[in-house]
């Protein structure tokens, strides 16, 4: 399993919002920077650079607000396997110009031109399963068979992902917990990864890192405080074959999947 560092440049992300961030508006780049570079050396694949928070609730920002939030921190950590965490074509043009190597798509081509910048980039792309906004995802989080139909929409945006052009074997999956799901979706999404996962073609990423549901479940309401569940979600992650797990503690989360390996029978 690799592991996917997050760097949030934002003030409102759930969890690190405000970490480097300048007041004004600017990002702190040499802050980024070293969060970046230590991330990697603590065992992180690729780092994951996002400029709008996608929280339930959270407020949209300008086109032009996200681009000066994360086109610089791109920019410094060129040379790095950098991806982009947007939903807009215009910023994943721009950073995949700045260096970054992949994008991660929360809303999985709602912006056509995303489809478009991927295709003529070759690059790796993500596809998040979600619903709605920031702002109407709660409402929407209302299934018949909550599996069926993530994996199955998943499944009809890969293929026309395909049709506009994009490398299907630059593909990877996201399920999105938390995202247009209650705390009781979440866990039936990753309760049934095993089984999922290895009928699954494409590779699979898992976000769950400090999620609000961890919190539900051990009574942990800083997210702060939710590392041990989260490590708990990874190695489960991992036995069931998931490819990427985002995760903002990274050391952690190398140091819990490299014991859990261990464990594993020879």
């Amino acid at each position: 399993m690799q592991i996917l560092g997050i760097l949030n440049i934002t003030p409102d992300s759930f969890s690190d919002g405000g970490r480097v961030l300048r007041a004004g508006g600017r990002p702190n780049v040499a802050e980024a920077v070293r969060l970046a570079e230590r991330m990697i050396a603590d065992g992180a694949h690729a780092v994951d650079v996002g400029g709008v928070s996608t929280r339930p609730g959270a407020a949209d920002v300008g086109v032009q607000e996200e681009l000066d939030r994360v086109i610089p921190v791109v920019e410094a950590l060129r040379g790095l396997d950098v991806w982009v965490d947007t939903s807009r074509g215009e910023v994943a043009r721009a950073a995949l110009a700045a260096g970054a190597c992949a994008v991660n798509d929360q809303r999985a081509g709602a912006d056509p031109d995303v489809l478009a910048a991927v295709a003529e980039a070759g690059c790796r792309y993500v596809l998040m399963h979600n619903r709605g906004t920031p702002q109407t995802m709660r409402a929407l989080a209302q299934y018949a068979d909550v599996c069926s139909e993530v994996w199955g929409q998943l499944d009809a945006l890969a293929a026309r992902a395909v049709d506009a052009g994009v490398r299907r074997d630059k593909l990877v999956l996201d399920p999105g917990i938390g995202f247009a799901k209650t705390a009781a979706h979440s866990l039936d999404v990753l309760r049934e990864l095993p089984e999922r996962v290895p009928r699954t073609a494409l590779p699979v990423l898992v976000g769950a890192s400090r999620k609000s549901f961890l919190g539900g479940i051990t009574g942990r309401a800083d997210p702060g405080d939710r590392l041990p569940g989260s490590l708990a979600v990874a190695i489960h992650a991992r036995r069931a074959g998931v490819a990427w797990v985002r995760v903002h503690d990274v050391a952690a989360t190398r140091d819990a999947l490299l014991v859990a390996a261990a464990l594993e029978p020879q």
